[in-house]
């Protein structure tokens, strides 16, 4: 599977329901929050990871993707473009099916990663603007 591609983005938003938000923030106005609670109010089943929060929109945060007692189907990443690939990397070794990296997060690197492990890989995109456009629900 392409990264970016339809197909990829279609699975994504149909098969992963577990989404742990790596850099999700308490403060309403920043864009991992928007978008977090978004991914709530549609159905899915959100899991702060940040070391800098205890909890974030009702669920206990933890500091690193390994910390997460849970499956996750997702690791969507809300971290700078030099960081993303620790992300990336944390995700793969957790057995995630697969990463989204936000809006100007670009790492090709990792990406290509992540594509070599068979996880499935967005980069540079809006899960919300994505799950929007195509009116998917879980």
């Amino acid at each position: 599977m392409d990264i970016n591609s339809p197909e990829t983005i279609a699975r994504i938003l149909d098969e992963c329901h577990t989404i742990a938000v790596v850099g999700l923030s308490s403060s309403s106005w920043r864009p991992s929050h928007g978008v977090a609670a978004y991914m709530q109010r549609v159905g899915y089943r959100v899991i702060p990871v940040n070391p800098n929060e205890t909890a974030v929109l009702g669920e206990k945060s933890y500091a690193v993707l390994a910390d997460v007692p849970e499956k996750m189907d997702l690791v969507d990443v809300f971290r700078r473009s030099e960081e993303a690939g620790v992300a990336v990397d944390q995700a793969i070794a957790v057995g995630a099916k697969g990463v989204w990296l936000q809006e100007g997060v670009i790492d090709h690197q990792a990406a290509q990663r992540a594509v070599d492990a068979g996880l499935l890989v967005v980069m540079d995109r809006c899960w919300l603007k994505e799950h929007a456009r195509g009116s998917r629900r879980v």
